[in-house]
């Protein structure tokens, strides 16, 4: 059965639908009661269509009884942001350099006006959620990050307050699950002296995964999933596989610390882990509850 992913349901024959709910029950059989990390952003963030698409989603599988926990980035709002008080993003390996001010704005559109709008859309697609920082319940605990230089090998680079995960400490986000809230976590992390940092949205996403023992991490991105030179779709790929086009230079940019994410959740326990297209309407859905997957699947081995 394929489901199909566009245009007005209420247009399908009932037969459809029911074979669509059909389909769905031994999925929710399977997962209820278990966490599923999602990290949002890209398209699905900045198009109104797609974020009813995916509020709704979200407040379906808490209500169907799965434990979705919801980890966002903000990259178009905070380069929006910067450029309106004169500045301009720049990026090594995929991370954001971020001076003071940087940091400043960071933490305004993230914890602040992004955070809100999907604690909003989750409400009144009829959910419960509830916003976090890092800050909250000592949840996100980070220290500064250096990255390797790659024109002098051997050498590190400092990008600012980027921050490395040194700890997730998840009692908040336990606390509120079994209250049947649905947390949204903004990817700020706090170091001593309560100093924010700004970390990957990908690897907030995956650690937090890694964590709470998740039984899926599902990372939204602006394409079909890993590409690879040809543009062709990699359904399915391995550690080894990962490592060989590192090399080659098939990861590269922004892709880079979300596959190091995902491969380090898979890693540490985390049953499948999956890069889906955000452009897809209700593509968490389609991977979760139907045996159509929209994206290239992630494992360890």
């Amino acid at each position: 059965m394929t489901l199909p992913v566009s245009g007005d349901a209420t247009t399908y024959p009932s037969t459809v639908k029911a074979a669509v709910l059909s389909e769905a029950l031994p999925y929710i059989r399977r997962f209820h009661g278990k966490t599923v990390v999602v990290k949002y952003g890209g398209n699905a963030m900045t198009e109104e269509a797609l974020q009813r698409s995916f509020a709704h989603d979200v407040v379906l599988l808490k209500l169907v009884g799965l434990n979705p926990i919801v980890v966002h980035g903000g990259g178009p709002q905070i380069n929006d942001a910067l450029k309106r008080v004169g500045k301009e993003g720049n990026f090594i390996q995929g991370m954001r350099v971020t001076d003071a001010e940087t940091m400043e704005v960071v933490e305004w559109v993230l914890g602040g006006q992004v955070q809100q709008d999907i604690v909003m859309m989750i409400n009144e697609a009829g959910g419960k959620a509830v916003g976090l920082t890092g800050k909250d319940g000592c949840l996100i605990q980070a220290r500064k990050k250096l990255v390797p230089d790659s024109e002098n090998p051997g050498q590190m680079l400092d990008i600012g307050y980027v921050g490395d995960i040194t700890q997730i400490e998840p009692a908040v986000v336990k606390a509120l699950q079994d209250d049947q809230f649905i947390p949204v976590i903004s990817s700020i992390g706090y170091g001593e002296h309560g100093q924010a940092y700004n970390i990957n949205a990908d690897l907030v996403a995956g650690k937090m995964a890694e964590v709470l023992g998740a039984e899926k991490l599902i990372m939204m991105t602006n394409t079909p999933g890993v590409l690879d030179k040809s543009g062709q779709l990699l359904r399915t790929l391995s550690a080894q596989t990962i490592d060989e086009l590192f090399k080659d230079g098939t990861i590269s940019g922004g892709m880079l610390p979300k596959i190091a994410g995902a491969l380090d959740a898979a890693r540490n326990g985390v049953n499948s882990v999956h890069i889906v297209d955000g452009r897809v309407p209700h593509c968490l859905l389609l991977e979760i509850l139907t045996n159509q997957g929209v994206g290239t699947m992630i494992s360890a081995h």
